[in-house]
């Protein structure tokens, strides 16, 4: 995975968008500190497949809409 800074992005962007295509990922960078990705964009054709896989493997308390404890709110709260 390549690192390019932000100037090289702006100057070759067309040329790192094409190899993006390809399925290469590269990093930008400011300095040193990477700040963005650029990968392939995938549909997610299969998203609609993937719903609801995690039913029945998490229930819903009675209690929780109840209000919180006064020791939970008041941290919530700062105090």
């Amino acid at each position: 995975m390549e690192t390019v800074n932000i100037d090289q992005a702006k100057t070759n962007l067309s040329g790192l968008l094409s190899r993006v295509e390809l399925g290469e990922e590269i990093i930008i960078s400011n300095g040193s500190i990477p700040i963005a990705k650029l990968v392939p964009f995938r549909n997610s054709s299969n998203r609609r497949a993937s719903l609801g896989q995690d039913r029945g493997k998490f229930i819903v308390p009675e209690d929780f809409n109840d209000p919180l404890p006064k020791e939970i709110l008041a941290a919530f709260e700062g105090d």
